[in-house]
């Protein structure tokens, strides 16, 4: 009965299909804050301060999955209710490694975008995928 009594959720979700070249990261970036900035004609907006967070996360995980990946990936940011999901596929089985960073190594250029990722989001998950490859899951906090 209480799946009755819950209000429906408007959804609305956007899908890209990016190819294996350098220019795709800061494409998907435009492309998510674009979408996720045109919220006014949602019935529940997402604040800049989100829209900023989720543009990062999106440039984050694209950049991984094209640099770890087997070719091009796929971006799907989802808004439901007050909640923002981004979603990151690609084909590679292989997950991500979550790198632990002590004060010692803070001057390497890479390997902490994840951790940033972490800290911006309530959940980040990995998934396999049904064709294979993972899809990488952050909801933002």
């Amino acid at each position: 009965m209480r799946a009755h009594e819950r209000a429906h959720r408007p959804t609305e979700r956007v899908e890209y299909a990016l190819p294996k070249e350098p220019a795709s990261a800061g494409r998907a970036r435009k492309l998510a804050s674009g979408f996720l900035a045109g919220s006014r004609r949602r019935k529940t907006e997402v604040d800049a301060e989100r829209v900023d967070d989720a543009a990062l996360i999106v440039s984050e995980l694209v950049s991984n999955a094209l640099r770890h990946g087997d070719g091009g990936c796929r971006l799907r940011v989802v808004v439901s209710g007050g909640r923002v999901t981004v979603e990151v596929t690609d084909a590679s089985p292989e997950h991500p490694r979550f790198q632990r960073h002590s004060m010692d190594n803070t001057d390497k250029e890479s390997g902490r975008g994840l951790a940033m990722v972490r800290h911006l989001t309530r959940r980040l998950e990995v998934v396999g995928a049904h064709h294979g490859g993972k899809t990488v899951r952050a909801v933002l906090a």
